[in-house]
């Protein structure tokens, strides 16, 4: 027979707790500078000890002892004064029908020997793949107002269709209808829906709309507005300008390829001979595929940089946080006093309580990202120090996991680190994930190459095409040997479709087409 009996074990263990301040310390450090700002503010809100501290220095700042050790031994040296960090601006780049768009945009190199400096960080910046303008809205480097900031406000695109549907439609149920479709229009001027499922939802009958529809189309300026996709805008456009035959149609209806330049199909499809097609898409080329860019349909949106690097006169780059991007948080503790004075409930002193903890977690926390920040963006610039005086043929192979083990902390802090943060240098705003590229062999046994250098020399290759000597991949994958980089010919057609360059064969029909065109 059995017996049961009961006795006490002790057993020790070690698990990692998951506490709520601990997660919004992570969240706190992959913000970007929008959501930490929206988080800050929403802080503040609830918070009564929290206020602004404006004009007050970060502690980061005052602790002049406070950087690593090993940064002082490095050329990368950590700046005393805050800079503005608006030395940059966004490429404009025109999103047209061209299909070309590979030609250009690539990376303008200095004169060997010479080294950029803060003075030209607004030129160079236009190298920034971080594509939105960043700084300072309307005021130049010096804090003066830009030319920009004097110009008249485009007028916004739904205010422009509300005018054109009131001249187009006068009666008031057809109107409110207009006003529907106004509503759906996006940045282009396009109604991306489907007529019958708006008529159901409006109550009306298709016909009905789609007798809305024309008129808007037939009568709006510019002409476009209101199109359903790219063919029935340019449709439009010709439909106006009676150049709308059935030669036209059939080209609308294969747009995808006239993309490909695929000229010896819509010579069968047209009947049309060399010439006339070439005609054809000059005309195409010439009309507008987004009339609704000329209106303003939004604010734009502006990069502003969480680091900012520029030149010493020792030559060493000064790294530096941008004060626009940290959230001035204080403590009020003189408050607090003036408050623990007087009679409080034990419920009213919980709350004090618990909002002051509150408080001094949320500085500390800010402390902590900003330093943390810093950190991790100084051992990028002191690893990529050939980028800033060389260009993107000076980008070496970089990954999170040597920066985790020079600055000691662990690979997914430096992911966390490098999201959604961005750097502002003499050769234009990157984000900080832009500096880690995957290296790629060197045929001599020399120093790894790194992707995004590999990229820019593909550019540069077929930027140099002729007719009669455009390359394929092959010939792309011979030179990059020949130069010393080893990579294989489907890694060098996956990086020209990363940059948008499209194959060789379309590269010779686009030439062989402005060839006939001239």
């Amino acid at each position: 027979m059995l017996m049961m009996s009961a006795k006490l074990q002790m057993r020790q263990s070690q698990s990692l707790v998951m506490t709520p301040q601990l997660l919004q310390s992570i969240r706190l450090l992959q913000f970007s500078h929008l959501e930490l700002q929206a988080f800050v503010d929403q802080e503040m809100e609830r918070n009564p000890l929290l206020e602004t501290g404006d004009g007050a220095e970060p502690d980061w700042r005052q602790n002049a002892g406070a950087e690593p050790p090993d940064l002082a031994q490095t050329p990368v040296a950590i700046a005393d004064a805050a800079l503005s960090g608006e030395r940059h601006d966004g490429e404009a780049i025109a999103d047209g029908f061209e299909a070309g768009g590979f030609e250009g945009g690539g990376f303008e190199e200095p004169a060997p020997g010479d080294r950029e400096t803060p003075s030209t960080a607004k030129d160079a910046s236009s190298l920034s793949p971080a594509s939105p303008s960043g700084g300072g809205g309307g005021e130049s480097f010096d804090g003066a107002p830009s030319i920009e900031s004097f110009a008249e406000p485009r007028p916004s695109l739904a205010r422009h269709a509300l005018s054109e549907l009131a001249e187009a439609i006068a009666d008031p149920l057809d109107r409110r209808i207009g006003e529907a479709l106004v509503e759906q229009l996006d940045e282009a001027g396009y109604l991306r829906i489907d007529p019958e499922a708006v008529a159901e939802a409006l109550g009306v009958e298709p016909q009905r709309l789609r007798g809305i529809l024309r008129r808007l189309q037939d009568q709006s300026e510019p002409a476009g507005l209101f199109a359903l996709d790219l063919a029935d805008c340019l449709a439009i456009q010709l439909r106006r300008l009676g150049r709308l035959d059935p030669v036209m149609e059939t080209v609308l209806a294969h747009l995808d390829l006239l993309a490909r330049r695929d000229f010896a199909t819509l010579r069968r499809l047209t009947s049309e001979d060399e010439t006339g097609l070439m005609d054809i898409l000059s005309e195409i080329r010439r009309l507008d595929p987004k009339p609704g860019h000329a209106f303003e349909s939004g604010p734009a949106d502006v990069v502003v940089p969480d680091v900012v690097v520029t030149e010493a006169a020792d030559g060493s780059w000064r790294i530096e946080l941008n004060p626009d991007a940290l959230p001035r948080v204080l403590v009020d503790s003189d408050y607090v006093e003036r408050i623990a004075t007087g009679r409080l409930s034990s419920q009213d002193r919980t709350f004090l309580t618990d909002c002051h903890a509150s408080a001094n977690w949320l500085v500390r926390s800010l402390d902590q990202r900003a330093r943390t920040i810093l950190k991790v963006a100084s051992e990028i610039v002191r690893r990529q120090d050939g980028f800033l005086t060389r260009g993107i043929e000076g980008l070496k192979p970089l990954t999170l996991m040597a920066v985790a083990e020079a600055v000691g902390m662990h690979e997914s802090t430096i992911s966390r680190v490098t999201a959604n943060k961005y750097i502002a240098t003499p050769r234009g705003t990157f984000e900080l994930k832009f500096f880690f590229t995957v290296a790629i062999a060197s045929t001599g046994g020399g120093d790894p190459h790194s992707a995004e250098s590999v990229k820019h020399r593909i550019r540069i290759l077929v930027q140099a095409e002729s007719i009669g000597a455009v390359l394929s991949d092959d010939d792309i994958a011979d030179k990059l040997k020949a130069e010393g980089v080893e990579l294989a010919r489907r890694t060098v057609a996956k990086y020209r479709e990363a940059l948008g360059i499209p194959s060789s064969i379309q590269r010779r029909r686009e030439m062989n087409a402005r060839r006939a065109a001239s």
